[in-house]
């Protein structure tokens, strides 16, 4: 199905809703921000069939902390530009949203059994501004980011998605930035898609569509196709988060579904009230 396609079935299926959705973008390159690519076509899209959230709460593959959960209580998040040897225009790039210090100081108490610690010194990464430009182009919805717990299993953060899933009745979007299959020492620019990177993100599909979730945080069930679609765990783990806040109620579609670079999944997915 194209992406035209697929998103004009989420028009027609994301009736409004005091729910809020919840979002998981591949973001893939940084790029995207600043190139005409049908991702940033996509995310452009979902944006304007987005409802307004009253905030936006992003969970993105750049900001990896070690036995702990932080949580941005800033008032400005400032824009952090961490990649390297990309073309000037790219560094000139901001995203001025206001922070929600007050809700995240919730969160915090929220995530109290994951961790979570006051943090005001991050701000938003790229796995952040990259598609939040797109999504909500005018800055204008406060944003605030938590950090991915590296030293916690899989399903830790399937936790952490469940534990924040009530924030969705309070006008929080849940938006989880990184990628289903990520492995940057296999791409091939302008390959074909790697075998592993089609099985896998084949099997995270299959799996959420059937909202068998479990077995995706199951580094047995996974095996070496795991450590083969992900050398580090940082861009599936966003994914699983989105995943863990989901529950019966909720819809799927899928979006931008196809492999980059060989080996880097852009596949894209919301959740929604049915």
């Amino acid at each position: 199905m194209s992406i035209a396609n697929q998103l004009q079935n989420l028009r027609d299926r994301l009736s409004p809703s005091d729910r809020m959705p919840l979002v998981f973008l591949g973001h893939g390159s940084p790029m995207n921000a600043i190139e005409d690519t049908a991702f940033s076509r996509a995310w452009s899209e979902l944006g304007r069939t987005l409802p307004r959230p009253k905030a936006i709460l992003v969970v993105s593959a750049h900001w990896m902390t070690s036995g702990t959960t932080l949580v941005d209580v800033s008032q400005m998040p400032r824009t952090i530009h961490d990649f390297y040897g990309f073309p000037e225009q790219l560094y000139r790039q901001n995203y001025p949203a206001q922070g929600a210090p007050d809700l995240a100081r919730e969160v915090v108490t929220l995530l109290s059994s994951h961790h979570a610690e006051e943090d005001e010194t991050w701000g938003l990464d790229h796995g952040a501004w990259t598609v939040l430009k797109f999504l909500y182009p005018a800055a204008d919805v406060p944003v605030f980011q938590i950090s991915i717990d590296m030293t916690s299993g899989l399903d830790h953060q399937l936790g952490v998605g469940r534990a924040l899933s009530e924030l969705r009745d309070r006008g929080v979007l849940i938006l989880g930035s990184g990628n289903i299959v990520h492995n940057l020492r296999a791409m091939r620019p302008g390959g074909a898609p790697q075998d592993f990177a089609l099985e896998f993100d084949s099997l995270f599909a299959n799996h959420l569509a059937n909202r068998d979730i479990t077995p995706l945080a199951d580094r047995q069930h996974l095996g070496s196709l795991l450590s083969m679609a992900h050398p580090s765990v940082d861009h599936y783990l966003p994914a699983l988060t989105v995943a863990g806040a989901s529950d019966g109620r909720d819809e799927l579609t899928f979006m931008t579904d196809t492999i980059d670079l060989g080996s880097v999944s852009m596949r894209s997915f919301v959740f929604h009230s049915a």
